[in-house]
């Protein structure tokens, strides 16, 4: 597996932690902090579409 560059946890009080990373072959990964040993892998225009359509609201019916 190529070296990732995890950023921060994002966090919510009292729930898992996610862990967004990406590594220098154009891959992006999503883990739950402390599993970083089995992300989701997919490509970096992958996960930038996913962060969109979150922040356009399109995943509000989960919450």
């Amino acid at each position: 597996m190529p070296e990732i560059t995890w950023e921060e946890p994002f966090c919510a009080e009292g729930n898992n932690c996610f862990r967004l990373g990406t590594d220098s072959q154009g891959n992006a990964y999503i883990a739950i902090a402390g599993r970083e040993h089995e992300p989701l892998t997919d490509t970096r225009e992958a996960l930038r579409t996913l962060i969109q359509d979150i922040k356009a609201g399109k995943a509000d019916h989960l919450l």
